[in-house]
């Protein structure tokens, strides 16, 4: 009985160690796939800096001295077609009509017809891959970007709320737009292309001056060429029961970042190609404590657009039967 008694309990003991055996690796299996995950993001990000640093298009500045601004202006205008000068201006937040405001320009020393390519935004953002549309504006930098899930699509030039009228920053959803609207600040202020983000304080996206500085009434004014891609890209707000009740939100926008409303960060071009890049880490900070947020009101969007186009579709069917 004894001896028995003995061969179970070695049987008992070697089967526990070679559970305990079995089951170990299966957590350090599983601890080595969240590391591996983690390396694997850190590394994308770092060679995502690279390979934007090797990119980066190198800049000369060139000054409008007070006595010779117009022979400088004069000789730019001849050196550089319509179609660079729109480029070399939107790169100094300017739009034609403002160019005599320059007295200082950031040149790139190769111009490119891609836009893009000067981007100082990430082109692609992991995080945001589940989200169909996004729309972000930088205070700091004076410039929006627009992403479709994860891949950066479009970017340019912008200016937000003067100091004294500061646009408000945080996650906004567009809502109603108009193609052509009049400001509530002057009724002589022409916005055109104006798409809605926040209704009860008036803010908008929408073409308007682009001076080389902050100077809107809190709205964020673009080029007339980027508002209009914009109000046919953005989604706007659903609304029932006559228009009372929103029950989808448009579009997410971010407005981030601070300005010191004195500095142009892209002066500093010419010094370092990449003194405005925004990296990836930054750009996640903006946007993954609103990413459950912006997933909830795209989940219940996306529902109530495919029933109203189902509705749509079977009233459409009844009448042509008819």
């Amino acid at each position: 009985m004894n001896k028995l008694f003995k061969i179970l309990i070695i049987g008992i003991f070697t089967f526990s160690t070679v559970q305990c055996a079995k089951e170990t690796p299966l957590i350090q299996t599983a601890s080595n796939t969240q590391q591996d995950l983690e390396k694997q993001k850190r590394d994308s990000i770092r060679e995502d800096s690279i390979k934007r640093a090797q990119e980066r298009i190198r800049f000369f500045t060139l000054v409008f001295p007070k006595n010779k601004k117009d022979s400088v202006m004069s000789a730019f205008l001849k050196k550089y077609p319509e179609e660079e000068r729109y480029i070399i201006l939107a790169l100094n937040r300017l739009d034609n009509k403002n160019r005599w405001r320059a007295d200082t320009l950031v040149i790139p020393e190769k111009i490119e017809n891609d836009f893009l390519k000067y981007s100082p935004f990430p082109k692609r953002l992991d995080e945001l891959e589940p989200v169909n549309k996004m729309v972000f504006f930088s205070y700091a930098i004076h410039a929006f970007a627009v992403y479709e899930n994860g891949n950066l699509k479009k970017w340019g030039p912008s200016s937000l709320g003067k100091k004294a009228t500061p646009t408000k920053t945080g996650l906004m959803f567009s809502n109603w737009k108009k193609e052509v609207a009049i400001s509530t600040s002057n009724s002589e202020w022409i916005l055109r292309w104006n798409f809605n983000i926040h209704n009860t304080l008036g803010i908008g996206w929408h073409q308007y001056d682009l001076p080389g500085f902050h100077a809107s009434h809190s709205c964020l004014r673009m080029l007339e060429e980027d508002a209009k891609w914009m109000y046919s890209w953005a989604d706007t707000w659903v609304l029932t029961n006559n228009g009372q009740t929103e029950q989808a939100k448009g579009t997410p926008v971010i407005i981030f970042g601070e300005s010191d409303f004195k500095t142009k960060p892209w002066l500093k071009l010419s010094d370092d190609p990449a003194a405005n890049d925004i990296s990836v880490e930054e750009m996640n900070d903006t946007f993954v404590p609103h990413l459950d947020k912006i997933l909830k009101e795209q989940e219940n969007s996306e529902k109530i657009r495919r029933h109203a186009y189902l509705s749509l579709s079977k009233s459409d069917n009844g009448k042509r039967a008819v």
